[in-house]
């Protein structure tokens, strides 16, 4: 059974799995997919084009723009931030330039972390909060910074793994 609170906007022809729950003030367009036993946060925005597989925990105040497709079980932290164009402009549609990002299974993105549209963000890596992802990120990664750099691994469980 999905639980949707009475003040989300759930558009006609958006998908959503069973046993996934979308609380306050949330809009999720048509053409959305989300897949089952997802928590979508308070104040979340999920656009036409963007997916989120199954387990895939969105916290509070992250907006998923087109283009972003999260894989099986990822965790997006509050209000860790998507881009889906380069160079926006106000005044100028560059709509077709959309880039994709992609976030692989397992990984989280910490929170208030920006990921900049194109990125791959490996599976099980580790985003810290505030860091700024301007590159693509391998696998069991850890990621701090401004801009992002690699600052150790992590395991499938999220600990930190010494180098020997």
């Amino acid at each position: 059974m999905k639980t949707i609170h009475s003040t989300a906007v759930i558009d006609d022809g958006a998908e959503i799995g069973e046993g996934t729950r979308i609380w306050h003030f949330s809009h999720v367009m048509g053409g959305a997919m989300i897949g089952k036993n997802c928590v979508i946060g308070q104040n979340v925005f999920v656009a036409g084009s963007a997916v989120l597989g199954d387990n895939v925990k969105v916290q509070n105040n992250v907006s998923v723009y087109d283009g972003v497709v999260c894989e099986d079980d990822v965790f997006l932290a509050p209000s860790c931030v998507f881009t889906n164009v380069i160079n926006p402009r106000s005044f100028l549609s560059r709509k077709h330039e959309y880039k994709t990002t992609l976030v692989k299974k397992g990984a989280t993105v910490g929170a208030n972390a920006t990921i900049i549209c194109g990125v791959t963000i490996g599976e099980y890596a580790m985003i810290g909060a505030g860091a700024v992802v301007t590159r693509d990120v391998p696998p069991y990664a850890l990621v701090t910074g401004n801009p992002g750099r690699i600052t150790g691994s992590v395991n499938k469980e999220g600990e930190p793994q010494r180098s020997e």
